[in-house]
């Protein structure tokens, strides 16, 4: 404080010298002291107040943040957990078109073999189906006619040959005709 004196003193009345500065502490009246110590009180209650509104502040924001955080979190886990049910449903879909290929894979063989058989059966009863073989058809199945005639008037249709010859005759155009229509 001295020199700030002197540097004033210097400047503005030159030739005065300061030696020492003495303070002295002033009596402040009681009222003027309480104001002064209520004044001081009240503004560290304000600034306190300031103060713990930035705290709240800072946590309520820090809560914040972690909200943010958590509800990201498990929209992350619920976007996971969702594709990993679609690739499931996807693999199940495509499991079952597999299955469903080999099916129809293994039923078309079925038919087809099946088609082979009957056309093989064809074939062979064409084959089969000749003049003599239904002739012995014929008396097999005369044959095995479970009446038994006994007396005087026996039918004839067993001794008739003529009448089997005509069978196998009206067999054999039958057969021709056949042949006829499946070449036109």
């Amino acid at each position: 404080m001295k020199d700030a004196l002197q540097g004033d003193c210097t400047r503005s009345a030159p030739g005065i010298e300061i030696i020492s500065v003495r303070v002295t502490k002033p009596t402040i009246p009681d009222s003027i002291r309480r104001n002064f110590e209520q004044m001081e009180g009240e503004r560290t209650k304000v600034l306190i107040a300031i103060e713990s509104q930035k705290v709240v502040e800072k946590e309520a924001e820090t809560k914040k943040k972690l909200a943010i955080s958590e509800a990201e979190k498990n929209a992350n886990v619920s976007k996971i957990l969702m594709e990993q049910k679609l690739m499931e449903k996807d693999s199940a879909r495509r499991e079952e078109e597999i299955e469903n290929q080999m099916y129809m894979a293994s039923q078309k063989s079925l038919a087809d073999a099946d088609f082979y058989r009957v056309m093989r059966e064809a074939e062979a009863n064409k084959l089969k189906l000749t003049p003599q073989y239904l002739e012995l058809r014929f008396i097999q199945a005369i044959a095995n006619n479970s009446k038994i005639f006994f007396g005087d008037k026996v039918p004839n249709m067993i001794f008739d040959q003529r009448l089997l010859g005509n069978f196998l005759e009206d067999v054999a155009r039958k057969g021709r005709l056949k042949d006829w229509d499946a070449e036109a």
